[in-house]
């Protein structure tokens, strides 16, 4: 914020020193078996009608704790929120939208403590330095801004649309083509195809820093393996665990919980072991690919197939005995699982540019954001 170039009128104060801050001591818990017409808020918007408030005027929420500390929400008048957020109530010479942009354009991660639970304290934040111009000329910046982010905002919805229909594109293609693989009346039981089908040690691998993948059910993806944040195991764990089988490339791991049904391939040239609640399968190659077997599970059909014989109230849960009993229906000739897999991963190919190019969109839609931000809050939006 460049205080030379500030114009007539306009000066450089405190947060501080514009607005006044009140806590909140409403627990979540508390008004469950209250009712109203009073709206209380919380980390993720609207909760429930009470019949109390505490601020009359419109005013900003900001969360105090958790991962989303910083996170700021302009709330409407005759309203509260919880106990993990503090008012902020700006002077009446401020505009409240002004007031919220700028608390949008502070880069609050700066004054975040505890590595825990995360948090913030206004007593360090109040410091930062606050453009504050005349309120016409707010209302002006505040015009601006609305007209610019609802551009952008705009903008951000067709990028997110066009990215779900990239995705979409590629499954609904991948299930075109399995269409009829739930049902029939040739068949070859999954365990008639595989070398083995080897379920997991049912116990939890201790785990250090560095070392070999062990791939739990939040690694297993649609079709890859997802390692980041992976739990790593000593040669000796990984050794212990693969006493039955050794994984190997080209092998399939099968998700029997938390996802049930997704399914992976492993990599050539990469060790890894089972965590819990997966189920490792080596397919007979002259009888099925393995990635068509990955592709043919992953459709929708034979996906609600499999899990049709899942157990557990909470948690879906797929037996052994319904793994190897499952059946596949009408089996391609191997030529004919190779053109299939080869026209899956080119279209998967496709369709992952696609993603990655709306991403970057997204990416770049929030920082023209904060240029913007940047740009009204060091005076250069108004001439």
């Amino acid at each position: 914020m460049r205080d030379s170039k500030l114009k007539q009128g306009w000066e450089i104060k405190k947060l501080g020193e514009v607005c006044e801050k009140a806590s909140s001591n409403i627990s979540q818990n508390a008004i469950g078996s209250l009712s109203g017409i009073y709206p209380v808020f919380g980390a993720k918007g609207f909760i429930k009608n009470v019949d109390f408030y505490h601020q009359e005027k419109p005013y900003i929420g900001i969360l105090k704790d958790g991962a989303g500390a910083g996170r700021v929400m302009l709330l409407e008048g005759f309203s509260s929120v919880i106990g993990t957020i503090q008012y902020l109530v700006p002077n009446e010479n401020i505009n409240i939208k002004y007031f919220y942009y700028f608390l949008l354009s502070m880069d609050f991660t700066k004054y975040i403590n505890g590595s825990t639970i995360p948090h913030i304290y206004f007593k360090d934040y109040k410091e930062e330095p606050f453009l504050l111009s005349p309120i016409p000329e707010q209302e002006i910046i505040v015009s601006i801004l609305d007209k610019a982010f609802s551009t952008i905002e705009h903008a951000k919805q067709n990028a997110g649309k066009n990215l779900k229909n990239a995705k979409e594109l590629f499954d609904s293609y991948l299930n075109s083509i399995f269409t009829n693989k739930s049902t029939g009346t040739t068949y070859d039981r999954l365990d008639s195809l595989c070398e083995l089908i080897v379920d997991c040690e049912h116990k939890t691998a201790p785990i250090q820093e560095r070392g070999i993948p062990s791939i739990r059910t939040p690694n297993i993806g649609k079709g890859v393996l997802i390692l980041d944040n992976v739990n790593r195991v000593s040669e000796q764990t990984y050794r212990e665990w693969t006493r039955r089988a050794i994984p190997q490339g080209g092998d399939l791991i099968l998700a029997r919980e938390a996802p049930a049904g997704n399914i992976a391939i492993i990599p050539d040239n990469m060790n890894v072991c089972l965590g819990q609640r997966t189920v490792l399968i080596r397919t007979i190659k002259n009888r099925i690919i393995p990635k068509f077997l990955a592709y043919l599970i992953l459709s929708n059909n034979v996906q609600r197939k499999l899990l049709s014989h899942s157990t557990g109230a909470t948690v879906t849960h797929i037996n052994m005995k319904d793994i190897r009993a499952f059946k596949i229906f009408d089996l391609n000739q191997l030529s004919e699982q190779q053109k299939i897999v080869q026209q899956l991963e080119a279209l998967s190919a496709e369709t992952k540019q696609l993603e990655a190019i709306y991403q970057q969109k997204l990416i770049e839609l929030e920082d023209l954001k904060k240029s913007i931000l940047q740009k009204a809050f060091n005076g250069e939006l108004v001439a």
